[in-house]
Parts: C-alpha cells; structure tokens; sequence
C-alpha cells in the first residue's frame, strides 16, 4: 500500500496491523537531513493509539479525521502557534507514517499538511517545526510586501521561484536578489544553489528581488554605470556591441582587452544567453567567488544592448583591483597582463569541476606523441572544464634534451595564449650630429649603424669610418636646453642614449697631457635685476649650441682664451674693427648696468672681466676662419632646436671624464687673469645646482638609465676644490676705476656649473683652480654686443651627409616568422634551470615547443617589449598579420586523418593596439562586429567605423583569430561607411551614419 493509494478507510487494514506498522516506523525511523516529517496534533495520536490498541472497530474512541486545529493560531493563516513543545502538544512522524494514517483516516477540510524537513544544524539533526518567515518584495515597488515560510534546507533559488511566481516575473528574466536584516544593511545573496541555513537567513529578513534592466543595468547599480541621463539611455538605439569604455584615469588598457573579448562571439553568446549563472563556482579556492564573472557580464550585457553610446566599467575595475592588487589605483598597465589575469580568472569562477582531484603526471618515456597528448588533455579537463577551456585553450609539446646525458623529456601543456618573439636586430640606428675642427665647416649629420649592446666608442668608430677622423679624437655628448646634458665616456653603453636624445660628436685637437677639456656655454645678459634671485644679480640666460674643445693649460689666461673662442665662432661671430671698439669705449655709463653683480658674479669681478679683453683685436680674427663652428647649423634647413623638451629622457648628468689620465687635479691658470686682479679664473666647476635649477631633463618621461654613477654624488668635493680664497675687498674700487679705461670685448668669460649658472665665489681667488670634474666656462654677451656681431641663423645653420638620404626602411616582418621563432629550439637561462632525473641535477637543457591542437579562438601575443642584460626598449616593427586565411597546417604536429581540411584556418577578429613607448602610451583596439561583420576602431570612449587597410600597423599588439568552422555569418548587413571618416562616436556612427570632423587620440 502506497501513500498515493486512493483507498477508503473501510479498506483499511486492521487495527492490530495498524498498530504495528506505525509503531515501527516509529521506532525504526531516524532523521536524515532533508527528509520529511509532519507535525500531528498530540490529542489526535494518543486518541489513535487509544482506538487501535481496543481492537474493536466501533469503539467509542475513533478519532475521525486528523485534526490540527489546537496548533493553529487561527484557521485563516494557519500559522502554527508559538512554543508548542513535542510529546505535549504535538507529535512528530515521518512521512511513510504520515501517508498511511492520511490514506486509513484521511484530512479535516482545508487545513494544510504540516510537513516539516530535517535539518543539520551544527552538532545535531532536528526537526525544523518552525521554518524560517521572512518577507518578499521587488525592488521597484517596496511597498508591496508579502511573507513566506521557508525551510532552513531550502535553496535560495527556491526562494527565487516562489518570489517569481507570486509578482508574475516574466519567465527568463535576470534576477538578483539581496538580503535585507534588521539594521537595514543589503547583502547579495550571489549563489542561488545555497540553503536558507548557509545564507544566514532568519525570520523577520526581507529579500529584495531585483531584474535587470533592458540595457543590461542593475536598478541598484544603475547610477554609478551610466555615463548620460537616464531619459538618454532610454531614447538612445545603436547598434549592439558598438560601445565605447569611458578611461576612469590611465585605464585604456583595460578598456582595449575588454572590447577584444567583447567582439569573440563564443564568449560574448555565453554571457548574453545567461548560461554562466548554472556554472557559477562560489566554493572555487582559486577562483573570485563569481564575483568576476558576475562583473564582466554586466559590461558585456551593458555593451550589448544597443541602449548606450559609453559604458563606465567602474565596477568592473573595483572587482579587478580588489583580486588583483597590481591593478590597484590608476597606473597604466600592460592590456595582456590584463587579459591574461581576466582569461584565468573567469575560467576559475566558471570552472564546472567543484572538486578538483589530485593528478600525477607521467613523462612520454617513449609513448607515441597521440597516446601522450590525449592522456594530457584528459587530465587537465578533469580539474579544468569551462567555456574559457572550450574557447580558449589549446595544447602544445615541449621537449627539453639533457645536454649531458641527452635524456630526452616529452611534456603536453596546455596553453591559453601564444607569445610569440619578433625578430630582434642587433644593431641600430642612431643620428648623430658631427662637429668638425675645421673652421668652415658646419656641423653635419650622419645616420650611423652600431650594435645595440655597444658602447660609445663603437659610436666613435662607426663615425670615424665616415668622417676619417680618428675616434681618439671624438668626444660625444647629449644636448638639451642649450648645455650639456651629459659628456659620455668612451666606455659607457649605448643604451645610456635613446633615440629622441641630441647627441654631438666633437672633433678635438689632439690632447695631450698638458691639456684639458673644456666646455663652452654661450649666454645672454638681461637688463633687468633678477628680483626673484636671492642674490643681488642680473639674470643670464643661455642660447646657441655649446662646445667641446681641447685647451692647452699654458693658454688658459682670459686673453689666450678671450683670442682661442673668438676662432671657434668666427663662422657666426663677427670681429669688431678697431674703430668700433674704439667707438664702444667711448659709450656713457650704461656699463655701471652691470657693476653689481651678473649672475652671481660680484661688482668687481664683472668690471674686471669686461675689460679683461685684449688691447688690440687679434689679427686671425679677422683674416682667418675659427677652427671650428658651434653645434650645429643647416645650409637648406634650419637645425632643430636643442631646447625643446623631449618626451624620454635620461636620469640626469653623469659623471664625466676629460680623457686626461688623472682627472681630479688639474691646474687650468698658470697665472692670474690679465686685468683682473681678483684672479677670476678662466675655467669654472660644477656647482651645487648642478640639477637643481632646471638642467635636468623633465624626470616625469626620464627613463632609468644603466648609467654608473650621477654628477650629484661628486657636488660635495667639487664644491670645495672650486672655491679660493677672495683678495682683500679694498683693493676693488681702485681696479674698477683703471679697467673703465681699457677697451671693451665682445664678451666676458666666467667660470660656471655644469647647468651654465653661476655661484657665489666660484672662480674667486688665487692663481691657479683645481678641478675634480670636468671644467665648464660661459661667454657672457651684453644684449646689444649680441645683436650686431652674433648671426643666429648662421649659428643654427647645419648640412645632412648622404647618409641621411638614404630612407629609412621600416623593418617589416611575417606573422608566420614570428611564429618559426616560437617554435625554434632555445637552450634555458641560468635562473631557470631544468632538473634531470637522470644525471640528478639541474642543466641548462635545450627546449623546443610545438603546437599540437589549437583553439577555436587563437589568442596571439607580440613581444613588442623587449627586456636582455643590455637594453630594454619597445620593437616597432610592423608584424604584416594576415586578416584572413591565417594557416597552421605546416605548424602542428598533430594532423587530421579525415578527409576534411584540417581546421587549421583562422580569421582575424580582433586586435589590442599600444601606441607610445616603455613608460608611456595609450591602449585602442580594432574588432569586427559578430552581427553585422564591420570593423570598427574602438579608442575609450569614441567608437568609429575602421576599414581593413587600416588595421595591420606598427602597434598592433594582441591579436584575436577565429578558425573558420567555428565562424557565423553576419545576420545583420554591414552598414554604409562611405561617407564616414576615420574618426566619430559611437553616436554619430548610430545616429548620423556620416562623420564629424577628425579627433586627435588622447595620450593617458
């Protein structure tokens, strides 16, 4: 007799049978969580009990019908009154008892079973007679609230479907529901498939029932994810997935994957389809807990709906950031890091195995390759099966050889993405500008190929091939802001010098020990105090092109130098005749302009150094050209300007070496300055300030440079062997008032920092000047002296050598050679040795990878960041990527047996682009809509239309391929795009359907 049996109780069996059956299942039964009981009241069962022992049918004591009408509160709600207690006002049966006492002796009218579950409640099993009442309600109408019993063992996707049943939720809609307690605080309860219990949910808690929107928001979210009124987004129509990412601050690099992985249709239909919330792991250790998946399918969902121009993924970065602490905060980052964190992470959280077993691998030990790769990709589906497996993963062999006992080790690994390496060059292009000894000559630019982990001298000696000069007789320098930046040395490695950096080459004389390196800045005298300075000074700004030249340290008295400087500029300076000197002497007392002070050079001292000049103009000035000309000049073209600011930069000065043997001391004055009786010498040291007043290049795009050891570790030392003792302050006025009788130069000579300023007391003193470092001297031009004897265009006048001519090609490579190079065979590094069992021991093995099954969706990663012991530096070079028709046929090992084409053709479906160098850039990408078949270019928050010629470039970074038996025709037509330009929104794309004038890309 079953509990479904419809039988009478006339056909009941008898009383003693009755007895005895339920007797034991009374006392055979026990709780198991999940089963069933039922709540019976007391009086009802002793009178039953009463009645079947009697043995007589038509005994008085028949208890009728099974009535709980004494549990009841009342008999409109039913509701169970409160505190009843077992064996006093109620019995407990299990459900087998139940049913043949309904079946014998049926149900008073209209009372509700009382069936009540059993429960595992920590320590114990019990009974639930009271389940857990808690309120319902939408989140769009919170007034409307109703009240539910649950049990404790429920799920909450029980809870949903009551809840969808009772406001007539159209069936298929997304739901969220949030558990609301008492304190009025919300809580997710994100996974549907845990019990009442687990979920923490007690009598008297609200769950709020919430269904997404038609553009893929959250009512609850919707604030903080749109980006245009809500009356916007309700009107705006566009077609779906042509959505741009709003950049939250250097995040375009997030917003460049997101969209690639928007535009792979397996995973976008995933996620649309909704089938991710059945395969939601929350009990995954290495997963998010759905958070994750949860987050990138409200984008996906938002992106896809066709109702908005932007979408702000502001949470989505908050989930990203809080899993992944490097993408914390608003750095820029690499869009494959991302991409590759992003891929891991929704595999784990939509991971189908709950419990991942323990797996031992075994090695090929001579097993056909076939026997070997299935037995690898049983095992990794049996603790990984996703739709990121499904789309994403591939598999390949690795084989490492012993190179001692040439044991050979068989592996099948799977693969998520390939990176693959682009062909690096060893050597480089560098131009460079040339300074000639030779008087006439202006300075010349030459492209010269060196190797890329050379050092200057490799410089020096690739110049010296075209120039036959001799690379002893070379000096090459960096200059920005009209001084130098840095004077390398001979030994230093090339990589200390970018490619946007200025860099001079000097012809010098032949030196010798009795000479010295000097430098040469040329500045300009304002009229006007420097009230800003600390000092009482006028300001002294520098112009023009400085130089390197090679000064015998007998010839370092201001008038040997005063006649040596004059030749070097004589291609752009001017010599006065006698006559206008003459005529400048004779002049009013404008000079006392200049008396106090001059950047940092006292009242005397300048006077001094004013008419320091010699007596009569030498005659070389006049008759013969200089013997060199400033840094650089154009007979066609004006030379670039040195002063602008480059976008990477060095760290900052280095130390510098003059070539000579023992740098640290060398006398430059024999004797004190002719005419100047404070001994002002003629050469200066490096300052204090060498980085401080603004001779650095701006430290925001410097890259660290491999650079040995910094000018400012040395400032200390120079300091004090450029300081001499001052002459007693009485003797000024007297050699003030017999310099204003002697004749004016062209300029004035003082002895300056490595930044072209000047300190108080350098220079002053005795006789003779120690240096610790390289010497730097300053020509100091009064303004009017400037603009009658100086020719600036000449100055800046330069010649290109034929090198120049020559254009430069734009190294180009094949895909397929990028992919030979992933696949050709490399000996391991020392920091990752391989183990062999053999010879028990680590061993620099050779490697070798083979593709052995690809996926449908073929993520390629170009290695365009290029990181060895010597350089680290971005590869430009255009990697020509096919967009259709990609082969792998002659890459994989493993070959299909079936008549069919092997499915070895892949389509280009996406691409991440990164325009800009190491430490800065900016993130876009280009993908082909999966409804419509159109390639749109998608740069944040701007989406245009793209066509194909427009998509293989120099900054092509990530690369998204579909094979083509996996790929669905277009159900939408492509849309007209020959009135569009190459750059509009997404809402003149939508709206318009013709294009607006062209935008400039934002650089993060």
């Amino acid at each position: 007799m079953t509990a479904n049996s419809h039988c009478s109780v006339a056909e009941s069996p008898g009383l003693e049978t009755q007895r005895r059956e339920i007797e034991c299942l009374l006392r055979e039964s026990e709780l198991q969580a999940g089963d069933s009981w039922y709540v019976v009241d007391r009086r009802w069962f002793e009178q039953w009990k009463e009645f079947v022992e009697s043995g007589d049918q038509n005994s008085s004591s028949f208890p009728g019908q099974i009535d709980n009408t004494e549990l009841f509160e009342d008999l409109d709600s039913y509701h169970l009154k409160e505190r009843l207690v077992e064996n006093e006002d109620f019995m407990l049966v299990p459900a087998e008892a139940w049913h043949k006492l309904l079946l014998w002796y049926g149900m008073t009218d209209g009372q509700p079973a009382l069936e009540r579950k059993v429960v595992d409640l920590p320590s114990t099993l019990k009974v639930e007679v009271y389940p857990v009442e808690i309120f319902l309600c939408l989140h769009s109408n919170m007034e409307n609230v109703i009240s539910a019993q649950f049990s404790r063992t429920d799920s909450i996707y029980a809870i949903q479907t009551a809840m969808c049943q009772a406001f007539s939720v159209p069936p298929g809609s997304e739901c969220h529901l949030w558990m609301k307690s008492s304190d009025s605080s919300c809580e997710r309860l994100r996974n549907v498939h845990v019990s009442v219990l687990d979920a923490c949910l007690s009598s008297g808690m609200t769950v709020i029932m919430e269904t997404r929107n038609a553009d893929g928001t959250w009512p609850s979210s919707r604030p903080q994810n749109m980006r245009n009124s809500v009356e916007e987004q309700d009107t705006y129509r566009g077609q779906p997935g042509v959505c741009g990412l709003t950049n939250l601050g250097n995040t375009c690099f997030m917003n460049s994957a997101l969209q690639c992985l928007s535009n792979t249709p397996p995973l976008t239909e995933y996620f649309l389809q909704s089938s991710y919330l059945e395969e939601l792991n929350f009990t995954n250790p290495l997963g998010m807990k759905g958070e994750i998946a949860e987050a990138y399918a409200d984008v996906v969902k938002q992106m896809w709906s066709g109702r908005h121009y932007s979408v702000v993924p502001r949470v989505f970065k908050t989930k990203v950031g809080h899993f992944a602490s490097q993408f914390l905060g608003y750095q820029q980052h690499d869009s494959q890091e991302l991409l590759s964190f992003l891929l891991d992470g929704l595999h784990e959280d939509l991971n189908r195995v709950k419990n991942k077993e323990y797996i031992e691998l075994r090695d090929a030990e001579g097993r056909p390759d076939q026997e070997v790769a299935e037995e690898a990709w049983r095992n990794h589906r049996r603790r990984n099966d996703s739709v990121i497996v499904d789309t994403f993963h591939g598999l390949f062999k690795s084989t490492l050889v012993c190179p001692e006992c040439h044991k050979v080790s068989v592996t099948f690994d799977p693969f998520c993405y390939l990176s693959v390496p682009l062909p690096v060059s060893k050597d480089r292009v560098m131009e460079v500008f040339f300074v000639s000894l030779d008087p006439h000559a202006k300075p010349v630019q030459h492209r010269v190929v060196v190797p890329k982990a050379g050092r200057v001298s490799d410089l020096c000696a690739a110049l010296s091939e075209m120039t036959s000069v001799p690379p002893t007789q070379m000096v090459v320098a960096d200059v920005f802001n009209h001084r130098f930046y840095k004077i390398y040395n001979p030994e230093e490695s090339l990589s200390c010098i970018l490619d946007r950096d200025d860099i001079f080459v000097y012809e010098l004389s032949e030196q010798d020990e009795d000479s010295v390196l000097l430098a040469l800045y040329l500045r300009e005298r304002s009229h006007y105090r420097d009230y800003g300075s600390s000092s009482n000074s006028y300001g002294a700004s520098l112009f023009g092109h400085p130089l390197l030249l090679n000064v015998p340290r007998s010839s370092c008295s201001q008038e040997a130098l005063y006649s040596l400087f004059l030749q070097r500029l004589a291609r752009y300076v001017r010599p006065p005749d006698p006559a206008e000197e003459l005529e400048e002497e004779e002049e009013d007392e404008e000079e006392e302009l200049y008396k106090t002070q001059t950047n940092g050079i006292s009242d005397d001292e300048q006077d001094a150094s004013e008419t320091a000049g010699p007596t009569e103009p030498e005659p070389c000035c006049s008759n013969t050209s200089p013997n060199g000309p400033s840094d650089s000049a154009a007979a066609a073209e004006p030379l670039p300007e040195v002063n602008h600011t480059p976008t990477a930069l060095d760290q900052g000065d280095t130390e510098i070496s003059n070539g000579s043997p023992n740098p640290t001391e060398i006398p430059i004055c024999g004797s004190g300055v002719a005419g100047s009786p404070e001994g002002t010498s003629a050469c200066g040291d490096l300052g204090a300030d060498a980085e401080a007043e603004g001779s650095s290049k701006p430290p925001a795009d410097a890259p660290q440079q491999p650079c040995d050891t910094t000018e400012g570790e040395n400032e200390e030392e120079k300091l004090e062997e450029a300081r001499s003792p001052s002459p007693p302050a009485n003797e000024h006025p007297a050699k003030r008032r017999a310099c204003r009788k002697r004749r004016r130069s062209l300029f004035t000579i003082q002895a300056v920092n490595s930044n072209g300023t000047t300190e108080r007391g350098m220079g002053e003193g005795g006789s003779a000047v120690s240096f610790s470092s390289q010497p730097y001297v300053a020509i100091d031009w009064d303004p009017d002296m400037k603009k009658r004897f100086y020719n600036e265009n000449e100055a800046e006048r330069y010649v290109k050598h034929v090198s120049m001519e020559v254009p430069q090609q734009q190294t180009t490579v094949e895909l397929q050679e990028c992919i030979e190079l992933f696949t050709n065979v490399e000996t391991l590094e020392e920091e990752n040795p391989w183990y062999c069992p053999v010879c028990k021991k680590h061993q620099l093995a050779t490697k070798k990878l083979d593709l052995w099954c690809l996926p449908e969706v073929l993520i390629i990663h170009l290695k365009r960041f290029s990181y060895t012991k010597f350089t680290r530096e971005k590869l430009d070079t255009i990697v020509d990527f096919p967009l259709r028709d990609l082969d792998f046929s002659s890459f994989l090992l493993r070959k299909d047996v079936s008549t069919e084409e092997p499915p070895s053709r892949y389509d280009l479906i996406a691409v991440s682009n990164h325009y800009g160098g190491l430490r800065d850039g900016h993130y876009t990408s280009y993908a082909q809509n999966k409804d419509n078949g159109q390639w749109y270019y998608f740069d944040d928050s701007k989406v245009t239309y793209a066509s194909e010629d427009q998509i293989v470039t120099n900054a092509a970074y990530v690369l998204f391929y579909q094979r083509q038996d996996r790929i669905r025709k277009p159900t939408l037509a492509a849309p007209s795009t020959s009135s569009a330009s190459p750059a509009h929104s997404a809402s003149d794309i939508t709206e318009m359907g013709a294009a607006p004038s062209c935008g400039t890309m934002t650089t993060d």
